[in-house]
């Protein structure tokens, strides 16, 4: 069953976060790792979350309502977007203020090319929603694009994280569903 959801605001800052009770579940990975694709996945909804082949295209935290208790936050990605110094810093700052600091925020999905793994990057955002006693649910995304040979050997690429991975894939659905039920049991 999908996620019926409805966006509701782009906060360029914690203080232009949404005053709610709603549960706050991010999506959080790399540039272009397919964080607003999933979105749309999830929810059924094609072109809710706005998606492009160019890195770096959301620089906002994009909330939209699920329900009356709940809220998925697209996060802008990090890593090899090209765009001004000033402009990188600025979302860093705004993305540590909302990881480290948001009251609302109860989960993290990460998302990993399930073809590149995870890096260091990763391995410390992880760290980060541990410390603070926050759920994490790791996806690995473009599951479509791994041959069956490779399938094995990108699922054991996760361990450091101590979680196994939700295999999905925007395109063809694969792990959807599977993402949708944990996220529903986070709610």
């Amino acid at each position: 069953m999908k996620l019926a959801a409805e966006f509701v605001t782009s906060a360029f800052s914690l203080e232009d976060c949404p005053r709610w009770h709603r549960a706050e579940i991010a999506l959080a990975g790399r540039s272009n790792v397919g964080k607003s694709s999933l979105l749309n996945a999830l929810t059924g909804i094609k072109g809710l979350a706005r998606t492009s082949k160019t890195p770096g295209r959301t620089q906002s935290i994009n909330l939209f309502a699920i329900g009356d208790a709940l809220a998925l936050a697209d996060l802008p990605g990090y890593g090899y977007a090209k765009m001004p110094q000033a402009v990188a810093q600025r979302i860093a700052s705004m993305m540590e203020d909302y990881l480290h600091h948001r009251e609302n925020l109860t989960a993290l999905v990460m998302l990993v090319d399930s073809r590149r793994g995870p890096g260091r990057e990763e391995l410390q955002l992880a760290e980060v929603i541990r410390e603070r006693g926050l759920s994490l649910i790791v996806a690995a995304t473009k599951c479509d694009k791994l041959k069956r040979s490779e399938r094995a050997k990108a699922v054991a690429a996760f361990a450091p994280f101590g979680i196994e991975p939700i295999l999905c894939s925007a395109t063809d659905g694969e792990g959807i569903e599977e993402l949708r039920r944990r996220i529903r049991k986070l709610a």
